[in-house]
């Protein structure tokens, strides 16, 4: 069971005690992410997850490591598309310590110029790293195509010109809009008595004064993006060719998004899946291939992804478009779907066996969707399914009018390539 408390200063807490178990894990999850950013300042929510690091008024960035390591605890963060968070595991008795150490990093950052420009250098090696993945740049490519001209096409990490190009006004600028008690919630989840718990969290982050957060800087998407039909290419000198097919989605929250976990499951979302089984274990075409979601505020996008010969491209194509015509034209049958069913529910529960996953679960419900979804809601959602609920999904996701494609790799002929891409997918 949940608890849910807000503290003086607006930030909103939820809690799980775990009593069975000798861990706790603590997030702290900022509502700031590349949905915010524009072009210029592209790969500032990540860039400042970095900084908050590198030192305080109260430890230097190496007495953040020492401290954390001293109690044998996990000090990190990530940054994605909507949100930032930063989390601490550790055994439950340094629960103490660790939210000294989150309220510290959080409210206290330094942004020193020499810390700036030191880790500008460490991020543009961390974009070169991802540059030379096929398959992030392939999907960094699909999302540039199908989200154009909405902060949604923005990487996350930034571009190396954008890294270059900030500045600290920009920084602290940012900082100050976002890292805001009303625009976070802490997360708790493990062993612990809440009592004593929310007393420390009220003595730390209270320090933190009520901010001036603004509408207009959540999201900076309002609507969902205009998605249209396109295809794009990049020559890579690299063996293999990284494909991805992309169609708008479902957005969080929505009552078609549990069928569209259901239709991925079954198209390409595990090892039992029709295209996985299709056209790598039958065919032997392709070394990996796979379904995927991603879900946002205002959209959500539905990717298929193949890495492959190429040589192979417009033979793999087809077969990707003969599986989702059949999925268009004849569903699924009861067994996919009650095996569907199983799957995703076992892979949900399994999920929270460890502290981390339930902390994570919970912040992120209550920051993106203002409530946690309890797990027997969900499950019963699940069951509920039925095969009406599936068509009305693969007729609204599987719109042609939408498709993106997006491929990398060393291909000769590239425009009739192109071309034959177009007729098997597009017409």
């Amino acid at each position: 069971m949940h608890l849910k408390y807000k503290l003086n200063n607006g930030t909103r807490i939820v809690m799980e005690e775990v009593p069975y178990v000798n861990s706790i894990s603590i997030g702290v999850f900022i509502r700031a992410g590349s949905i915010n950013e524009n072009k210029k300042i592209n790969g500032i929510s990540h860039f400042i997850e970095h900084m908050l690091f590198k030192g305080t008024r109260n430890r230097t960035g190496k007495e953040i490591a020492e401290f954390i390591d001293n109690i044998g605890g996990e000090l990190n963060a990530f940054t994605e598309t909507e949100y930032t968070c930063f989390y601490v595991r550790t055994l439950d008795k340094h629960v103490e310590e660790a939210i000294d150490i989150l309220s510290d990093i959080i409210n206290n950052p330094l942004f020193s110029d020499d810390d700036i420009e030191n880790e500008k250098r460490v991020i543009i090696e961390e974009i070169k790293m991802y540059m030379d993945s096929p398959e992030d740049l392939v999907y960094n490519m699909l999302n540039e195509t199908m989200f154009k001209d909405s902060s949604l096409s923005l990487p996350i990490l930034g571009t190396l010109k954008s890294i270059n190009n900030l500045q600290k006004e920009a920084i602290i600028d940012y900082y100050n809009k976002f890292y805001v008690p009303e625009n976070m919630v802490i997360s708790v989840a493990g062993n612990f008595n809440s009592k004593k718990v929310l007393a420390m969290l009220e003595n730390k982050f209270c320090k933190k004064p009520c901010g001036n957060l603004m509408d207009k800087y959540l999201p900076s998407i309002c609507e969902s993006p205009l998605i249209k039909q396109n295809i794009k290419y990049k020559h890579k000198e690299i063996e293999q060719l990284n494909l991805c097919l992309g169609m708008e989605g479902i957005k969080r929250g929505d009552k078609d998004l549990y069928p569209l976990i259901i239709v991925n499951n079954v198209l390409g979302g595990c090892v039992s899946s029709r295209l996985f089984q299709k056209i790598r274990e039958e065919k032997g075409l392709v070394y990996s291939i796979y379904s995927h979601l991603d879900i946002y505020k205002t959209t959500g996008a539905f990717s298929i992804y193949a890495a492959l010969s190429s040589d192979q491209i417009i033979k793999v194509a087809g077969l990707i478009y003969e599986e989702i015509n059949r999925l268009m034209r004849d569903l699924m049958t009861k067994d996919e779907l009650k095996k569907a069913k199983e799957q995703i529910k076992t892979s949900y529960i399994l999920g929270l066996e460890d502290t981390f996953s339930r902390m994570a679960n919970l912040g992120e419900s209550e920051l993106l969707l203002g409530r946690i979804l309890p797990t027997q809601e969900i499950l019963d959602t699940i069951d509920r399914i039925e095969m009406d609920d599936i068509e009305r999904v693969v007729l609204k996701v599987f719109n042609k009018d939408k498709y993106n494609l997006v491929y990398v790799g060393n291909i000769k002929n590239q425009e009739h390539v192109n071309e034959k891409l177009k007729n098997i997918l597009f017409n």
